[in-house]
Parts: structure tokens; sequence; C-alpha cells
């Protein structure tokens, strides 16, 4: 994890420690082969693509106590998984992302200047 890097090629950043977010629950959308579900993309959630993933079978947004999950907002930053942020994009849904907090995996399923064009930073 000490070496992970963003899809800027510099270290990751930290995505999102309220509400709690990772694959590992640290913070940081950081992977391994553990992490089948590639939870590597920092997005700024927005209702629209809660709306979309809750139709697709992936509620965020309701809280999920036994595994310490608040549910997630409008606003909220969070680790998607990478196939989930393209569907997404696909859709015309996709949430703006976080580039700094956005892992290098990320770029195996979507390419870098179509993460630019989703930026918070735009």
């Amino acid at each position: 994890m000490m070496d992970a890097k963003n899809v800027l090629g510099e270290k990751l950043q930290i995505c999102c420690t309220s509400p709690m977010t990772g694959f590992r629950r640290d913070g940081m959308c950081d992977t391994d082969g553990t992490d089948m579900g590639v939870h590597v993309v920092c997005a700024r959630v927005t209702e629209e693509f809660l709306s979309y993933t809750k139709s697709r079978g992936n509620d965020l947004t309701t809280p999920a106590p036994h595994y310490n999950f608040p549910g997630l907002k409008p606003g909220d930053c969070w680790c998607l998984c990478a196939s989930r942020w393209k569907e997404a994009l696909n859709a015309g849904v996709a949430p703006s992302v976080v580039l700094a907090s956005t892992h290098e995996k990320a770029l195996e399923y979507v390419a870098l200047e179509v993460l630019q064009e989703y930026s918070v930073e735009n």
C-alpha cells in the first residue's frame, strides 16, 4: 500500500474518512488481489448516481450498521468499483472523481482523459 499510485502517477491520496471508505475501510481507494470489486475510483456521489446504482442492486444510501456503514448522501466521497463507475458513465450518470485519490488500476477500465473530464476540479 505504501507504493500505491494514483491515475496521475503520484502517491495515492486519501479519498474520504467521513464516511470511512475504501476496500479496507482506511480512507484509501487502494486495492489488492482480494478486492474482487476493484474499489479504486474516488467519486463524489450524486443523487442521480445513487439512484442508478440502487436500481442496479447496490444500495449505497441505506445504512448497514453491521458493516459500520452509515449510508451515503449526495456530496459524499466513496471508493467505487471501477466497473460500476464505467457502467454509470455509459448510462450517463457517472459522478465526478478525485484524480489524486483514484488508484492507477482505474486506468485498466477507463482512459485518463475520460477521468479528467469528470474531475472534481472541472
